[in-house]
């Protein structure tokens, strides 16, 4: 199965449970993810953990309003259809509310971040 869209799905789904947080098993890749969205305020926090000898990632969720600041994600590119965006391709999601993340040359990051940058890359998700 896809990691990457087993820990945006986790994500939604406890969010949207009103979870406080949430186990994701960890990767160099899911850190880098969840370095992202920390910076553009989708998650509180999250750290590093050891359950049953395995290394797990604790996602703090936001909360505004009693609204969760997650409500859906959307895979972009699959393992079996890879989507690649230029720096001019790269747009805004649902007018500037939701976030593009992409992996480029110079590592995980979001549409906005990327277009100032000036680099494009494979997209990952869409998340808002």
């Amino acid at each position: 199965m896809d990691q990457i869209s087993n820990m945006i799905i986790m994500m939604k789904n406890a969010s949207l449970a009103g979870k406080e947080t949430v186990s994701v098993p960890a990767s160099k890749l899911k850190n880098a993810i969840l370095e992202c969205l920390k910076k553009e305020g989708y998650i509180s926090k999250f750290s590093k953990k050891n359950k049953k000898s395995q290394p797990i990632l604790e996602v703090d969720l936001i909360y505004t309003d009693k609204k969760p600041r997650i409500t859906d994600v959307d895979r972009v590119s699959k393992q079996s259809r890879r989507v690649y965006f230029g720096m001019k391709d790269i747009y805004s999601v649902r007018n500037g509310t939701g976030l593009l993340v992409l992996s480029t040359p110079k590592g995980i990051m979001s549409g906005k971040q990327a277009r100032k940058e000036q680099v494009g890359g494979e997209v990952l998700f869409k998340i808002w």
